[in-house]
């Protein structure tokens, strides 16, 4: 398809469509200033940067309610930022400093926000599909309408979780819909050299759970079959998004990934989701002024969190003991 035009409805409700570039150019610019910030030493541990996949947290988030729950893996900030988390506290989570959305503790690969649903990213490939499926099956037996959106990626259908959650959704007929990103790699290995047969989606159908594929580089695409899917989760019937995309950057912000080609990475830039919006706004007659306005304001706004966060504070030493669980202590007393 001719670069930066798979936007292809014919009736564009151009107003939702602008939201969604806005958020897009949020998701993007935070993680541009959170690279930054890891390369100056302001993060500890490793950033995963989600640049070219924007599209699909944007248009699956952007159908959800404030108390549905999602989970999400160690590429999680653009994810926790379009369901409705704010940017200065993210930042100042991933910092380590006070006011982050878990105090601190959390950092970039655990970062959370219970207040927008947001329950947790996580730092072992596939861990969060049974955290996911067990909090759907919670929403089922308190009779709660909600739904629980678990994103992963393509490594992750290789381990055992992967089959355990879905089991156990197709199961209970769970209200969860389970989105896979596929972005071509593994952290560096190339997704078809370690899966067999069909792969994703024929996997969830395997167990018996319906399989939708879409653009994952097209946030119309992925808006549309995402409202879809969880309408009909919300219903009790667990269903499989395969979105098809690509991170373009390393697997982290210190990955130079030379294990794929430059030639390749700049020929997915042809693709970039951002720009295929931003492409699809204009020939739909918005002024190419006001989007740029639009991605000046995202980067100023990210820029302002990285300065302040950077300022904040640390946290108070004795709030390290502060949500600790001491349930099951292990000494005489406790039993």
């Amino acid at each position: 398809m001719p670069a930066g035009q798979s936007t292809r409805a014919s009736n564009l409700n151009i107003e939702r469509l602008k939201a969604q570039f806005g958020e897009m150019c949020r998701i993007r610019e935070f993680e541009r200033a959170a690279i930054t910030a890891s390369t100056e030493k302001l993060v500890l541990g490793a950033i995963h940067p989600s640049i070219g996949q924007e599209a699909v947290a944007v248009g699956v988030c952007g159908n959800l309610k404030r108390d549905d729950i999602i989970l999400s893996t160690h590429r999680g900030h653009g994810h926790t930022m379009a369901k409705g988390a704010d940017a200065l506290a993210m930042m100042r989570e991933l910092f380590g400093r006070a006011g982050g959305t878990s105090g601190g503790k959390g950092g970039s690969m655990h970062i959370a926000d219970f207040s927008v649903g947001m329950l947790g990213a996580n730092g072992v490939v596939a861990a969060n599909i049974n955290i996911a499926a067990g909090a759907a099956h919670a929403i089922k037996l308190k009779g709660e309408d909600k739904v629980v959106v678990c994103f992963f990626g393509d490594g992750a259908i290789n381990r055992g979780p992967f089959l355990e959650g879905l089991n156990w959704a197709g199961v209970f007929k769970l209200p969860i819909v389970f989105v896979c990103e596929d972005n071509g790699f593994a952290a560096t290995t190339r997704t078809h050299a370690m899966t067999a047969g069909g792969g994703p989606a024929a996997r969830a159908e395997s167990i018996g759970i319906k399989a939708e594929i879409v653009d994952g580089n097209d946030v119309v695409a992925v808006d549309e079959i995402a409202r879809s899917l969880i309408e009909e989760a919300r219903r009790g019937t667990p269903r499989f998004l395969l979105a098809n995309t690509y991170r373009l950057t390393g697997h982290t912000s210190a990955d130079p990934a030379p294990y794929r080609a430059e030639e390749e990475v700049q020929e997915r830039w042809l693709n970039d989701p951002i720009e295929t919006v931003r492409n699809a706004l204009v020939r739909a007659g918005v002024a190419p002024d006001e989007l740029d306005a639009m991605h000046r304001a995202a980067e100023a706004e990210m820029t302002q969190a990285y300065e302040t966060a950077k300022a904040t504070e640390w946290p108070e030493t004795a709030l390290a003991f502060a949500d600790v669980q001491d349930i099951g202590d292990p000494r005489e007393e406790a039993f």
